[in-house]
This record gives C-alpha cells, sequence and structure tokens, in this order.
C-alpha cells in the first residue's frame, strides 16, 4: 500500500514491488477482511432509492465458498473457464472470488453482447461454464449447440432447474460454507479479460493472480491513497470491463473498502448524481463520456449534497474542459490515469502530490516503468512523438493472450511491451496521449491526434459529443473530419457547421480545424465507453466506394 507522500517523486523513487511466491486474489480481497471482521461491510446492492442490500466480507467468504465447493461438486477443476455473463451484482462479485479460490479462471463478459460476440469469446476460451440470468439466458442457450466446452450454465434467478441449465442459488444452498482454497502461486493464471476488438476479433488477456497488486500503486495513486476512512467506491463502469472489475471493486475489496453495485440498463448521468448524493458515495472512476454527459447538466451545486474525495477517468482523454468542470462543480480534480487490458494503470495522475496538466495522462505510477520508444525498442528524447510502451516484466502484465502467442509476440520489442498507442513525453515527465497508432491523422505533413480536437469540440454549447477522423484527401493526404452529436435544441446545417469550425480553428491551430463535418444522431462506442474510430473510417471508406 501506498503511503501518502509530499511529492510523487518521493513515492516512486522509494517504491519496491513485494509480490509473495504464493498468492490468490480470492483471498486476498475476501477471505481475509472476514476473519478479521466478518461483519465488515462490502457490497452494498441497489436497483431503487427503497431497495437496498448489504452483504458483509463474512456473508461473501460464505457465499463464495458455497459457490466453489458447487462448482467442484460439478466436474470443475483448477484451469478450467468460467464465464460471467452478468451486471454489477452480488452473484457476479461472489462468482469471481469463488472461481479464483477454487483454482479456476474466471471470463467476465458484457451483458450487452449479441450472439456472435459472445460465441466468439465463449468458443476461442474454451468456458466450461458460465453464470448468467434469465435476461440473457435467451442468447447463450441459442449458441449451446455449438460450443462443445460449454458443459453446465447457471441461471441466478432460475428458481428452478431447467433441461439447459442450472438453478444458481438452489445448487449453491446446497453446498458448504467451508471450503479450502486452492494454493495458487502468485503466477498462476486467475482471469481472462477479453479486449475491446476494436481493429479485428477480440483477443483474450490472460492475467496472473499477480495483477491485483500490480493494480494497487496506480489505483492508490489516482484515488488519492485508497483506503482512507470512510471510503466509498462506486463506477457506472460495467465489472466486464477492467476497469470495473479490477480498478474498481476488486482493488476496492483488497483495502477493505465497500464498494455499490448498481448499474442502469442505460447511463443516466443525473441518477448518477442522486445515487452518489443519496449513498454518499466517496471515490468513484468514470469514463470521460459518462462525465461529459454529466458536465453538460445544470452545476449540482444546490441540486446534490455529494461527499465525493476522488474521481477518476480513462479510457479516452480528459481533457481541459473537464478537468476545469470537476473543479468547479465537484470541488475536486479529475484524477487521468492510463493503460490497457493487457497492461493496466500504467500511469496515473494524483492532484494532492503533483500538478495537475490538463490533457496530459500522467506519469508512471510506482513500480511501472513507462516510455516513449523508436521502432527499434530505444526510448526517445522529450518531445518526440513514437510507441507508448511500458517495460516487462511487470505484475501488471498479461502472462500472454489466449491461444494467440503470435500477438502477444507482436507486441513485444525488445523488453518493452507495446501498448498500440502513440505519444510523447515532455520535460517534466508527463505522458500525453496521441491516439491509437491507426487513429493519428496526417494532413498537410502534419500528424494530429483526435483527441485534442475532441476535447475543444465538445467545449462548444452546440456539440454533446463528437468523434474525429481522417478521410481520404487529394491535396492533403487526409482530412480532419468530425462526426457530431447536437446538443437538444440545435440543429446541423452551413451555420453550426462553420461556427464549429471557427470555434476550433481559433483555439486550436488552422491545420486542425475539421474541415469536413457529419452531424449523427450517436456514435459507435465499444461496450466499454470508447469511441469505435475504426467503425467511422470502415462506413467512410464503403461510403467511398472502397470496399
Amino acid at each position: 500500500m501506498l503511503r501518502k507522500a509530499d511529492s510523487y517523486e518521493s513515492l516512486y523513487d522509494t517504491f519496491a514491488w513485494t509480490i509473495p511466491a504464493r498468492f490468490n486474489m480470492g483471498v486476498d480481497v475476501c477471505d481475509k477482511h472476514a476473519a478479521r471482521d466478518a461483519d465488515l461491510p462490502a457490497l452494498i446492492v441497489t436497483s431503487s432509492e427503497s431497495d437496498l442490500v448489504t452483504y458483509s466480507f463474512g456473508a461473501i467468504r460464505a457465499l463464495s465458498n458455497q459457490a466453489a465447493n458447487m462448482f467442484t461438486a460439478h466436474g470443475l477443476v483448477a484451469g478450467d473457464r468460467i464465464a460471467v455473463l452478468l451486471p454489477q451484482s452480488v452473484e457476479a462479485a461472489l462468482t469471481h472470488v469463488a472461481a479464483w479460490k477454487a483454482g479456476l479462471i474466471s471470463i467476465p463478459l458484457f451483458t450487452l453482447f449479441g450472439e456472435d460476440a459472445l460465441s466468439f469469446r465463449l468458443a476461442d476460451s474454451g468456458a466450461a461454464a458460465l453464470v448468467t440470468d434469465r435476461a440473457n439466458l435467451p442468447k447463450v442457450t441459442a449458441l449451446a449447440g455449438a460450443l462443445p466446452d460449454l458443459k453446465r450454465i447457471y441461471v441466478i434467478d432460475a428458481g428452478a432447474d431447467g433441461a439447459d441449465f442450472t438453478d444458481f442459488w438452489g445448487a449453491l444452498g446446497r453446498a458448504s460454507d467451508a471450503f479450502r482454497p486452492v494454493d495458487t502461486a502468485a503466477d498462476d493464471p486467475g482471469l481472462i479479460i477479453y479486449t475491446s476488438g476494436t481493429t479485428g476479433n477480440p483477443k483474450g488477456a490472460l492475467h496472473a493472480h499477480r495483477c491485483l497488486l500490480g493494480h494497487l500503486p496506480g489505483v492508490e495513486m489516482f484515488h488519492n491513497f485508497l483506503g482512507q476512512p470512510g471510503d466509498l467506491m462506486w463506477t457506472p463502469a460495467d465489472w466486464a470491463w477492467i476497469g470495473g472489475l479490477m480498478n474498481t471493486l476488486m482493488c476496492a475489496w483488497h483495502h477493505g473498502v465497500p464498494v455499490v453495485a448498481h448499474r442502469a440498463r442505460k447511463y443516466d448521468p443525473e441518477e448518477a448524481l442522486a445515487l452518489m448524493a443519496r449513498l454518499g458515495v466517496r471515490n468513484t472512476f468514470m469514463p470521460p463520456t459518462a462525465l461529459r454527459l454529466m458536465s453538460k447538466l445544470p452545476s449540482p451545486k444546490g441540486r446534490h449534497t455529494l461527499n465525493l474525495r476522488s474521481v477518476a477517468s480513462a479510457g479516452e482523454p480528459v481533457g481541459s474542459e473537464l478537468i476545469q468542470w470537476g473543479r468547479d462543480a465537484l470541488g475536486l480534480t479529475i484524477n487521468e490515469f492510463y493503460g490497457q487490458t493487457e497492461c493496466n494503470v500504467i500511469v496515473a495522475t494524483s492532484a494532492g502530490i503533483m500538478e495537475a496538466k490538463p490533457g496530459a495522462m500522467g506519469r508512471p505510477a510506482p513500480g511501472h516503468v513507462v516510455d516513449v520508444i523508436d521502432g527499434d525498442g530505444n526510448i526517445l528524447p522529450p518531445g518526440r512523438e513514437g510507441d507508448l510502451a511500458c517495460r516487462a516484466p511487470d505484475p501488471v502484465m498479461l502472462l500472454e493472450y489466449w491461444n494467440n502467442p503470435a500477438a502477444t509476440q507482436a507486441n513485444l520489442r525488445g523488453d518493452w511491451w507495446c501498448m498500440g498507442d502513440r505519444g510523447y513525453r515532455d520535460d517534466d515527465g508527463y505522458l500525453w496521449f496521441v491516439g491509437r497508432g491507426d487513429d493519428v491523422i496526417t494532413s498537410a505533413g502534419y500528424r494530429i491526434g483526435p483527441g485534442e480536437i475532441e476535447d475543444c469540440l465538445s467545449r462548444h454549447p452546440a456539440v454533446q459529443m463528437a468523434a474525429v477522423i481522417g478521410v481520404p484527401d487529394p491535396v492533403r493526404t487526409e482530412a480532419v473530419k468530425a462526426f457530431i452529436v447536437l446538443m437538444p435544441g440545435h440543429t446541423g446545417g452551413p451555420e453550426t457547421e462553420q461556427a464549429i469550425r471557427d470555434f476550433v480553428k481559433t483555439r486550436l491551430s488552422s491545420h486542425e480545424y475539421p474541415r469536413q463535418i457529419e452531424f449523427v444522431e450517436q456514435l459507435p462506442m465499444t461496450a466499454t465507453g470508447k469511441i469505435r474510430r475504426k467503425a467511422l473510417r470502415d462506413a467512410e471508406t464503403a461510403r467511398q466506394g472502397g470496399i
């Protein structure tokens, strides 16, 4: 655990990893707390203002032990994969804990996934079991015949066993709440999280039990030393995303910090504010998209009494507009961080110990060596754009891509893991995101990152959301094109287009303003709330007859 410090430098320079040879995530996030204080609150499950159920760490230990016994009684053995297709819920949380205690490998899956997305992940992972609910059961049963490895489907709200599934709570109730966790090594696999698949088929990032410990320095940093008295965590991010499951739920539980489980069918920024005010949430992780939608509302001051101590954000650049809004509306500085499914939370900010530079991702979190390299693996000097990379080995880094050794090797450059993103380091050691390798726009000799333009566009009063890509241009190689979702009450047209162009031109530069603008009803998003620029590029290519 990071100790409070006066400066980032003192934290980074004095940090040393302590990774035990034997380590089990399920024991760490649950059993150790239950042994010390079984009544310590762990999870607050809410579905409405009056519906609150609190589970202690003692209860989570008992339930996860029952689940572990249930899984082993049904023939699952160490190394088998078990998928979790559930929203934020006690069943989702205890299934992961139970899987890890039983030596299984858990696979979080988004409930928004359709049949094709589920079929690929379940087949690729060879999942032997799956836990879901009645709402998602039809998708699974439609696929089951084509998934020979999938031997058992558990349904949490079944009420009784069905012809093709097992009643989760019924079977769990018949199992003992005494279970001896498997003695796992820190390097034993415990988790497969699939990438977003924005540039082809998703890849399964296989993580070891140690990855939880690898997350801690960055998470503690961007939550301003997580684990303070009164801390209470919530995120609107799905627990199927590494940012929801590991950054939020499991890192909070490592510290004995209770977590709120609540995920609406559709994110509502007003509902999110009301929920945090009602429950006294102290710590939250919100993707930039969620914060931008919240920032379009009237100021929460005078409408909601918030008790926030830390707000963290990642997934896309936060930008200066949101940083200032956070200070004005929430009374704190949003701490940005950076990572990916394969190598998470390796760069972070913490407003109390370092300057917040709007637009910068932050500096390497303690324990992680992160820099900008060229094609030969050489570290580039400040100001030079290159590939963002993390030095291997690193406790938070994946073991490998599941069943894809070629992809694993393709991301290694010497002893660096390449993140697939472009960026640069400034003179103060802050890292700046330029864009995904294929998102960078080349126009009239300039290399342009879409993030800065999108941030600028979001400041325009008529713009609700924006995405920027490069489109072919006979003179400039590529031209900047913006896809814009307008705020209610605004209409697209030549005057609006010109006002938006002038807004960017006067705030950035004459080569970065969008020469083409298209007003759209919505933008293609990944399940984790990231803009799918590749989908926009593909649609543009198809429109122009490129395929």
